[in-house]
């Protein structure tokens, strides 16, 4: 008699996760050269890869000192965000990650959702240090977000910065 074993993968990390996920967008947009395209993808995959994940979205520079709500998967988000309000626009000042546990305790917290329990925001930046957005990802849970976050997250952001890149030049 035949005996079948079945083999179950084991699950990944979420450092495999983030690995996967940042093959399978490089892999879907490689030939793309429409940015609105390729923001719409990344997102679309961020949103529905991770259950913590209530509203994940690109803020686009548009013009100094602004950001304009680009591409999203939730509910409705802010429209446009000064670099001088909210995390998002400390991000874009900053040009750095913005990782908030708890948006009850942090006095700039833009509430666009207020189901909104923490969020992190990462700048999208292309090879010269030129900013062109920030990737904002919020959560109905306190502590959604941590390293490994921060790390898979950035690489992403880098990846669509050096993309955008090659789309301009």
């Amino acid at each position: 008699m035949l005996e079948i074993i079945s083999f179950i993968p084991a699950a990944m990390s979420r450092d495999e996760q983030y690995q996967d996920l940042l093959s399978n967008i490089s892999a879907m947009v490689a030939d793309e050269t429409d940015w609105i395209s390729v923001m719409a993808t990344t997102v679309c995959e961020l949103h529905h890869k991770f259950d913590a994940f209530n509203w994940t979205g690109i803020y686009r520079v548009t013009e100094p000192g602004i950001l304009k709500i680009g591409p999203y998967q939730g509910t409705h988000g802010c429209l446009t965000i000064p670099f001088e309000k909210g995390v998002c626009g400390a991000s874009a000042r900053s040009k750095k990650t913005q990782l908030v546990p708890d948006v009850s305790k942090r006095s700039d917290h833009i509430a666009c959702s207020a189901t909104t329990q923490s969020e992190i925001v990462i700048p999208i930046c292309t090879p010269d240090g030129t900013l062109i957005g920030v990737l904002d990802v919020d959560s109905d849970e306190i502590n959604a977000f941590d390293d490994t976050d921060v790390k898979g997250l950035e690489q992403i952001t880098t990846f669509l910065g050096v993309h955008y890149a090659s789309i301009i030049a």
